[in-house]
């Protein structure tokens, strides 16, 4: 019988993409009695005192949309990596819901958690998880030979993404003939080339070089325009988290502390914890034009010789926007006009 994958018979508008509900993981024996005492206000060092039962995850509710960057970040201990082996099923909950497309893929069986895999997500790893034995072309097709997809089409597929990547020419070498930062283009290569709507990104980028990873960062930018995947994204850089999520969440000790946009986050932390992550944050270097963009109006006198792009940080825009007695024009990377930058709206935000 065919496995029923999410997405089939459900109109994706109408639910979002993914849906966490009241998600708890705890290790231990006996794990399932500390959902209680977790509920009746005990805390995550009472319980490992008392019981010997680690908490990972404590009530994380959230809505992830399709087609956005969702980051999640937190400091090490803070559960985002446990979180996100949750979505793929690699670590399954001690209680909750894991809803795709409104599907509750907790309940799925062991073949369709295996197409899941398969079809639906891409996950990339924080030291690459390349096979050493093969070829960077073989690493890359190796989700299509799984999927038992013919040779010709994994080569040319693989071939695809290894350029847009910008791997040419290297389609041959092994991965201890690559840099660091070229092994985590092949593993980027390897998880878009399956063409699976979810990208995984656990810590995809903490292992790499200050200059290589903000060229990965961009690289990851430029490509979500242009796929629309739906990504979820782990670090422990709030800096990167500003960089390239689309919404924001922050864990400490497994709790959800605040989730948001960069700017809500930046502007109105909630809890004291989160305001000590921001308080030194230099907001033009940290968020970017998308950041503060806002929609054209028919009347909207635009100023386009000046236009600047979605990815330019405040910073770098900052001189002649607040300089202009017009809103600047922004565009996207074909050169399209998508909305408009102000000089009142940049000066609150930097205020």
């Amino acid at each position: 019988m065919e496995t029923k994958l999410p997405n089939e018979g459900t109109t994706p508008s109408q639910v979002p993409h993914i849906r966490i509900k009241e998600l708890y993981k705890v290790f231990g024996t006996n794990a399932s009695s500390a959902i209680e005492q977790l509920q009746n206000g005990k805390s995550k060092e009472q319980l490992m005192h008392e019981s010997n039962l680690s908490v990972g995850l404590n009530n994380i509710n959230l809505d992830i949309n399709r087609g956005e960057t969702f980051v999640v970040m937190g400091l090490s201990g803070s559960g985002k990596s446990t979180l996100i082996r949750h979505f793929n099923r690699l670590i399954d909950p001690t209680s909750g819901a894991i809803e795709l497309d409104g599907v509750d893929i907790c309940s799925f069986s062991a073949k369709e958690i295996q197409d899941l895999r398969r079809h639906k997500m891409s996950m990339v790893f924080q030291r690459f998880g390349l096979l050493p034995h093969r070829t960077v072309i073989q690493n890359v097709a190796y989700g299509l030979k799984i999927q038992k997809v013919s040779q010709d089409v994994c080569e040319k597929k693989a071939q695809h993404w290894i350029d847009v990547v910008g791997l040419k020419g290297y389609e041959q070498q092994y991965p201890n003939q690559l840099s660091g930062g070229q092994q985590q283009r092949v593993g980027l290569a390897r998880a878009l080339c399956t063409d699976a709507e979810i990208l995984l990104m656990d810590e995809a980028f903490s292992a790499l070089d200050p200059l290589i990873r903000s060229e990965m960062q961009l690289q990851l930018k430029e490509l979500q325009q242009k796929l629309n995947k739906t990504i979820i994204f782990i670090t422990h850089d709030l800096d990167e988290a500003l960089r390239l999520g689309d919404r924001i969440a922050i864990l400490k000790d497994g709790e959800l502390i605040q989730q948001g946009c960069p700017i809500e986050i930046l502007l109105n932390p909630t809890t004291d914890y989160v305001a000590s992550f921001v308080k030194d944050i230099n907001r033009a270097r940290a968020l970017t034009v998308a950041t503060v963009m806002e929609p054209l109006d028919d009347e909207d006198n635009i100023d386009i010789s000046n236009a600047v792009t979605l990815e330019q940080t405040l910073e770098t825009v900052m001189p002649v926007v607040l300089a202009s007695q017009q809103s600047i024009a922004v565009i996207d990377s074909d050169g399209k006009v998508v909305g408009k930058i102000q000089a009142e709206k940049l000066a609150q935000v930097l205020r």
